[in-house]
C-alpha cells in the first residue's frame, strides 16, 4: 500500500514537470508582456511606494537600483 502511494506521488511530481514546461513563440510573446501579465498592476505606484521606503530607511539599492546609501545616484 505505500509502496503504490509512493510510486504514485513520484509520478504526479514527474508529470506535473513535463507538462508544465513549455516553449513560447516569437509571436506569442506579445500576450506575456500584457499589463495583466506584470506583477504590480500599477508600476508608477509601487516606484513611489519604493522611493518612500528608501527615505525612510535612508538607504537606497538592493531593489534593482542603483545608488549606495548615501543619497548620491
Amino acid at each position: 500500500m505505500k509502496r503504490t502511494v509512493l510510486l504514485l506521488i513520484i509520478l504526479m511530481v514527474v508529470l506535473s514537470g513535463v507538462f508544465g514546461c513549455a516553449s513560447v513563440k516569437p509571436w506569442e510573446r506579445e500576450y506575456l508582456a500584457d499589463e495583466t501579465m506584470q506583477f504590480d498592476p500599477n508600476p508608477l505606484l509601487a516606484q513611489w511606494h519604493q522611493h518612500v521606503r528608501e527615505i525612510r530607511e535612508g538607504g537606497r539599492g538592493g531593489f534593482n537600483g542603483t545608488g549606495g546609501g548615501c543619497g548620491c545616484r
